[in-house]
């Protein structure tokens, strides 16, 4: 393929985004907005999903405003990565991600420990599963906003790096079923940061966290046929 038809996505600023921008995007789909973000954050409504390779979906959180926004990106073969945001250097990061092979859960309340374990130990492993251990579930709380059921989970586990150390790290996540299968939002800094200054800046970030597909026309939205015949 050319580079004149790629569409790769480079790290954006959270300056770039905005509550009111999501919201405005949030609206045009007839969606609820997202609620009212802590100060010093900022906020995006992104589809997830433009490639012919994926099913679409609408995400939507609120994150610190000086985090750092990176989006899947195109090319002829379709769409690749995720939404995550994060503050890179100091290992503090938010990031989505479909669990595969996984249909449509009716109810995701109604899913035991186990499937969630699962779902966050996908997520936190897709460099690889040498990468992790120690995998833990401490709480999980269902919630429902505008109708729609989500689980908030609390986790820890510890990172293995290339360079033999072991990094002690504690998460929460967002996790719900919509369109055709389970998504989530998952966001963890080392433990000694989440206990003396993140943990309520992740709590806000995923507890913000929106996903839509159902009954949505995202045809606007999605990379047009003509650009991989381009390609």
């Amino acid at each position: 393929a050319g580079a004149s038809a790629a569409l790769l996505t480079t790290p954006a600023p959270a300056l770039a985004y905005g509550l009111k921008k999501a919201n405005d995007r949030l609206a045009s789909y007839g969606l609820p907005p997202l609620p009212k973000v802590p100060d010093g954050f900022s906020a995006l409504s992104e589809i997830y999903g433009k490639g012919r390779n994926r099913s679409p979906l609408l995400v939507a959180f609120g994150f610190p405003v000086d985090w750092v926004v990176v989006l899947p990106s195109q090319d002829v073969n379709g769409e690749d990565g995720t939404i995550q945001v994060g503050e890179y250097a100091k290992g503090d990061t938010a990031t989505f991600f479909v669990l595969r092979n996984q249909g449509k859960v009716d109810n995701i309340q109604d899913k035991d420990k186990k499937f969630f374990e699962s779902a966050f130990i996908a997520a936190i492993s897709q460099k690889g599963d040498n990468l992790y251990q120690d995998f833990k579930i401490t709480k999980l709380v269902p919630v429902t906003v505008d109708g729609q059921s989500y689980v908030l989970a609390d986790f820890q586990y510890t990172l293995l790096t290339q360079a033999g150390f072991e990094i002690a790290r504690k998460g929460v996540g967002s996790i719900t079923s919509v369109g055709d299968g389970v998504q989530l939002l998952w966001a963890a800094s080392v433990t000694a940061r989440f206990k003396n200054k993140t943990e309520g800046t992740l709590r806000s970030i995923v507890e913000s966290f929106r996903c839509y597909a159902d009954g949505l026309n995202f045809s606007a939205d999605l990379v047009k046929d003509d650009f991989y015949l381009a390609s």
